[in-house]
């Protein structure tokens, strides 16, 4: 099929996160109806699909059904060799070279092939549908390397940060705005720490050659109840994004070290940074045999849970990262057929 043409069906069947049903029961007849030779299984809104041919490599790739929500961008839109549309880049050009490559798989190879496809990436862990495939099935996402088609841009991105949100709370108490000398502001607590959290210079720390940027960033401020009224109570939540430089348990502790002064801290959410793994010869196999550049991911993704349970994991798959999530996301047809190259030769070995 015409990638390009392919990736627009995908774009047309809405799969904001929670929604992924519609999106899940086409790629299961897709799989079906052009790749007869594979092991099809469907778990909730998660489609695996798997050669079984008793190779000694099994190479995992995935992809995530669901997108963010609409930004003026819900129908796709064709402009001569470009795709312009939500999920575009992120990822059902990613979607649709990985229907491609399992209708190309046949009944031999010197390596075994699962395809996944899954759902609630976009949104907290807890939804994840790899995560629930590794918890109920792991024995479907059992391999020995796995790619990401997250949108890459020809590029290869090893690792991934991890990232950490903490809340910090800060108490006052309540009394009349013309009276504030008879209470306490609680943002005017905080105050010291919101300069100190944006006066900070975070590092970029070099691992195995690659230069992963840091982040602090406050995301989310809230307080006070009526214009007349002191805040008594100010809770701040601060993202961190952290080099795969250290231990998860290391970056929790110099996370909460920054926060002195604060009446609590509290981690709501985090996940694990990715080491890139570039020393695996899979990985090797895969920069050399694509003819591939390698920069750092700056962000989180899957690779993270993969490398999480022992298993080596890279970033590749077409469109441009840096679109993602925006109005105009879109993807070229030339960065689909490059990817498409470049996975169908490695995963045949």
């Amino acid at each position: 099929m015409d990638l390009l043409a392919l990736t627009e069906q995908l774009c047309a069947v809405p799969s904001v996160s929670g929604d992924e049903a519609a999106l899940a029961d086409i790629i299961e007849a897709q799989l079906r109806d052009r790749a007869p030779a594979l092991e099809v299984t469907r778990l909730g809104a998660n489609v695996v699909a798997r050669t079984d041919r008793g190779a000694p490599t099994r190479i995992v790739l995935g992809g995530h059904l669901d997108t963010v929500p609409p930004n003026n961008n819900a129908t796709p839109r064709l402009d001569g060799d470009t795709l312009h549309g939500l999920g575009s880049g992120d990822m059902k050009g990613g979607l649709a070279v990985m229907l491609e490559i399992a209708a190309s798989l046949g009944g031999s190879g010197s390596r075994d092939v699962t395809l996944v496809f899954y759902d609630g990436e976009e949104v907290a862990d807890e939804h994840n549908g790899l995560r629930r495939l590794f918890a109920e099935r792991p024995d479907l996402v059992a391999c020995d390397m796995a790619v990401l088609l997250e949108p890459t841009g020809q590029w290869m991105e090893a690792g991934c940060q991890g990232t950490i949100h903490t809340r910090l709370t800060f108490e006052g108490a309540r009394a009349h705005s013309a009276r504030p000398w008879m209470g306490v502001n609680a943002v005017h607590r905080a105050a010291p720490m919101l300069a100190r959290i944006a006066a900070h210079e975070a590092p970029t720390v070099n691992v195995d050659g690659l230069d992963y940027r840091e982040s602090l960033q406050i995301v989310r401020v809230k307080a006070g109840i009526a214009n007349n009224v002191l805040p008594d109570l100010c809770e701040i939540v601060v993202n961190r994004r952290y080099a795969p430089a250290c231990s998860f348990e290391e970056a929790l502790e110099q996370t909460k070290a920054l926060f002195d002064g604060a009446d609590e801290v509290k981690v709501v959410s985090a996940s694990p940074a990715a080491a890139p793994n570039l020393t695996d010869p899979l990985v090797s196999e895969l920069v050399k045999s694509g003819e591939l550049s390698v920069r750092p991911k700056l962000g989180w993704t899957d690779v993270a849970r993969f490398t999480e349970n022992g298993i080596p994991a890279v970033n590749f798959g077409p469109g441009d990262p840096e679109l993602a999530h925006t109005a105009d996301e879109r993807v070229e047809r030339a960065d689909l057929e490059h990817c498409l190259r470049v996975l169908s030769k490695f995963v045949s070995g």
